[in-house]
């Protein structure tokens, strides 16, 4: 069996691994989509997409996301406390996605939002959010490694999560064949 022939990229045994080609690879695993929320001094919200967040732990409930060290988006959330809420975005919020992952300012401008019972920034519409207290940030090559303890939780919309893969939005099949 050559295994060789269905490859369609890969990096060199024992050279180094280029960032498009690691990029590329690591696209190709579906992500979930969150847009990471926070409040600025005078109230208004801050926030950041992410798209490599995970549960951490059940006992104490923790959770995690892996922004890059660089990211202005992280740094206003950073400076704007210990407190953060996680909203997982619906699949229809692509373009809030989008928003808050490009635009410098006024990242929600066109977009609901409300403060959840814990005073975080909830999106409107998100299947679910979770608010957190930071635990720890680990720094880990180009990204930081945020730990949250789970503050509070609750599922909203419910239904489908948008999601990101190869480049693209996309949503889940929610029933497979047996």
């Amino acid at each position: 069996m050559d295994s060789d022939q269905d490859v369609v990229r890969e990096a060199l045994v024992g050279e180094p691994i280029d960032a498009a080609t690691f990029r590329e690879v690591l696209g190709h695993f579906p992500t979930g989509v969150v847009v990471i929320t926070g409040l600025t001094a005078d109230g208004s919200p801050l926030g950041m997409t992410v798209g490599s967040f995970t549960s951490v732990s059940l006992e104490p409930p923790l959770v995690a996301f892996l922004p890059e060290r660089k990211s202005r988006s992280w740094a206003n959330l950073r400076a704007s406390g210990p407190r953060f809420s996680v909203n997982v975005l619906a699949h229809h919020q692509d373009e809030l996605s989008a928003s808050v992952a490009l635009r410098e300012t006024e990242k929600f401008a066109g977009f609901d939002w409300r403060l959840s019972p814990t005073g975080l920034p909830v999106v409107s519409g998100c299947v679910a959010y979770i608010d957190c207290t930071t635990e720890q940030i680990v720094e880990a090559g180009d990204h930081h490694i945020v730990i949250g303890r789970v503050d509070h939780l609750a599922v909203e919309a419910g239904g489908d999560p948008l999601v990101f893969h190869a480049g693209s939005y996309g949503t889940v099949l929610r029933h497979l064949s047996k």
